[in-house]
């Protein structure tokens, strides 16, 4: 999943005016909100009919097209269908945000009742959004919100990923990997993007305070993917011994992956965040990927579309919602990505586990 790749590309910017952090084994919003899980989100018979009833319309407004993205989309998408809402619009701004107001400005002409989308840079979004928080168009986000927005009053919710909980398995799959002993190398995201910072401190949280006998020995930050290599042939250079390196997400993790071939080390084990074909397939042939932790992309975009249209009939939702993840490994590659993005897996993982 790319939603964090041009994020800290970017960095001459800054992309979040204040940092959330969790508190330990508590996953916040990106404005200190409290979470509250997805599945809080229903509807009865009678609620469901009388949104039929209503004939709404929704837009998709993506600030790109991803795996992640796809099965957001193809969530949301699914439960407008089951809730007789009609998708009049689905865009996708290539991580630019001016292209992202254009795409709302051009949505708008089809008059949606919802938008569902994620902000390409939250700090400049209201620009974006206004003017269809003053159409009274309902705004469901992912991840994020525009800066200066109220929860309730602007838009209907927030739903993201169970942060601490993606960090935490992550902590978890690698102890199962090393016997709960080892020397761990930990290349974190150097950003300040809330989703990121969290799942990182909440890997190292775990294994500072659930395995005395494995130890963080080395340690980099990570602003640019593309040099995620290079920051890993240093740790490699100083610590050759390394038993196990935690990467921020999948696709820099691909990168240390190079490195370790490079040095022809076979025996370091890598954990990394959200599902990745490559990454995937190497851990089911047994190469250095152990397990890839993956949040509920598909049951994110449920719950948001499911959010907004429920406030269609006064229905609140919680202000930052949450869904749950797991750790994909050989064992359990299929099913975890059905789990995951609600799609079978890629013909070359089947084909390789055969």
């Amino acid at each position: 999943m790319s939603r964090f790749l041009t994020l800290s590309a970017a960095l001459a910017v800054s992309i979040f005016a204040t940092q959330a952090f969790a508190a330990e084994g508590v996953t916040v919003g990106p404005h200190g909100e409290k979470p509250t899980p997805a599945a809080s989100v229903t509807l009865t018979a009678d609620e469901v009919q009388k949104i039929k009833d209503g004939n709404y319309t929704a837009a998709l407004v993506w600030h790109e097209m991803s795996e992640y993205t796809n099965a957001v989309n193809r969530g949301a998408e699914a439960e407008f269908a089951a809730l007789g809402i009609t998708i009049v619009a689905e865009t996708n701004a290539s991580f630019d945000s001016a292209r992202q107001q254009s795409d709302v400005e051009t949505v708008l002409a089809k008059k949606p009742t919802i938008i569902v989308s994620l902000p390409v840079d939250p700090t400049t979004a209201a620009a974006v959004y206004d003017p269809a928080r003053k159409a009274g168009v309902k705004l469901a986000f992912i991840d994020n919100s525009p800066a200066g927005y109220e929860h309730g009053k602007d838009y209907v919710t927030i739903v993201s990923d169970d942060l601490f909980q993606m960090g935490s398995k992550a902590a978890d799959a690698m102890a199962a990997s090393l016997g709960k002993k080892g020397k761990l190398g930990y290349i974190y995201h150097d950003a300040d993007f809330y989703v990121t910072n969290q799942r990182d401190r909440a890997f190292r949280t775990t294994i500072e305070t659930k395995y005395p006998d494995m130890k963080i020995v080395a340690e980099a930050g990570m602003a640019d993917p593309a040099r995620s290599e290079e920051i890993a042939q240093g740790l490699l250079i100083k610590h050759p011994d390394l038993d196990g390196i935690y990467v921020t997400w999948a696709e820099p993790a691909l990168n240390v992956l190079a490195a370790l071939k490079a040095a022809g080390n076979t025996s370091t084990r890598i954990v990394a965040l959200d599902l990745n074909e490559p990454a995937a397939l190497d851990m089911v042939k047994g190469g250095s990927f152990t397990a890839l932790v993956a949040d509920e992309a598909y049951n994110i975009g449920r719950t948001a579309a499911r959010a907004a249209a429920g406030s269609l009939i006064g229905k609140k939702a919680e202000p930052f919602l949450v869904v749950d993840s797991l750790a994909v490994t050989k064992e359990n590659v299929l099913a975890g990505w059905k789990t995951s993005l609600n799609k079978d897996a890629p013909e070359s993982i089947v084909e390789a586990l055969k």
